[in-house]
């Protein structure tokens, strides 16, 4: 599939690549250098997609974006051996959405500034990128089934529909408004914590204190990081040298103490620990993605609410006064 929505006007310069799932670690990476032969401005987006700017390119190659996307898959299923799909837009949310749209395995599709918002228009609401599926069945249970509809709506009305920041978002992304640069970054794929424990221990108390005190760390370093998990790995290291590990991957994907922790404790509760002498314990988060490819969904658990607002608020604490001024009791108490 290559198809082009206008010929008229100029392309727009955001390209969204989408490789196949379950893409292996390593063909990934390759790709993300097929990507940077064509632009030095790429932002990875573990651990299938990634943007690029191509605003700089466009004149040095001579031809237009379309054309480069059309480069982009010769290469990829040439070199690789796989196919890409590629969406093409004068902004992150209309490329990234355009790439949505072209079918298995791959193709190019590429929007103008000129046509983008009559384009996003005669789309499902669901279809614009950003919008999570419980957002859309809001939506929809309002009547708003399309983009256009949405863009009609007041912002201040979607704000109260969807809640304050994604409603904010979603009014705007409909509107065609979305000013985020592509930020050139390679993202690790994993982040880790670790503690040790200066005295064999066969405490289960101690063990879920210090396991809850690596959630916490975890969850600030991806925050901070504006990353997301996908997975969580439990590392347990016993007297002896033995060790156990055990991989399990989150519901969706989240930076967030709540979801951690939870995972965390089944991971803790499926080693079985009995009288196993622990040394130490390490918790990583793999598979990560950028905080912004994790759909905002609603949610109707009003005390999860507060407690994500209150992590925000404790976030803000250690930021000013330190890591260590502020965390769950249970950490505290172990520590005294």
């Amino acid at each position: 599939m290559s198809r082009q929505v206008t010929a008229s006007g100029r392309q727009g310069v955001v390209m969204h690549v989408r490789c196949p799932d379950r893409l292996d670690q390593e063909v990934y990476r390759q790709v993300l250098e097929q990507l940077a032969e064509l632009s030095p401005v790429v932002q990875a987006l573990p651990p299938t997609a990634a943007l690029v700017e191509l605003k700089g390119a466009l004149p040095y190659y001579g031809v237009d974006a379309r054309r480069l996307g059309e480069v982009l898959r010769v290469r990829t299923l040439s070199r690789l051996g796989i196919d890409v799909r590629v969406g093409i837009g004068p902004s992150i949310t209309v490329a990234a959405t355009a790439s949505a749209q072209v079918p298995d395995p791959g193709g190019v599709l590429a929007v103008t500034p000129e046509e983008a918002a009559d384009w996003l228009g005669g789309l499902p609401v669901e279809a614009l990128h950003g919008i999570g599926p419980r957002q859309a069945a809001v939506l929809r249970d309002y009547g708003i089934h399309s983009v256009r509809l949405l863009a009609a709506v007041s912002p201040a009305t979607v704000q109260r529909l969807l809640g304050g920041k994604a409603g904010r978002l979603a009014a705007d992304r409909a509107r065609g408004i979305d000013p985020r640069p592509v930020v050139p970054r390679a993202l690790p794929a994993s982040a880790s914590v670790r503690c040790s424990f200066p005295r064999h221990t066969l405490d289960g108390a101690e063990v879920r204190a210090a396991l809850l005190d690596l959630v916490v760390r975890l969850g600030r370093d991806l925050r901070r990081r504006d990353q997301a998990a996908r997975a969580l790995t439990l590392t347990l290291s016993f007297a002896g040298n033995t060790s156990w590990e055990k991989t399990r991957r989150l519901a969706e994907p989240s930076a967030h103490e709540d979801d951690l922790r939870t995972l965390a404790y089944q991971l803790i509760d499926a080693a079985g620990l009995q009288r196993g002498r622990l040394t130490a314990l390490a918790l990583r988060g793999e598979d990560l993605i950028g905080a912004g490819q994790v759909a905002t969904q609603i949610s109707l658990d009003e005390a999860r609410e507060a407690r994500l607002v209150a992590e925000a608020a404790v976030d803000r604490v250690r930021d000013k006064f330190g890591a260590s001024v502020i965390g769950p009791a249970a950490v505290f108490r172990s520590a005294s």
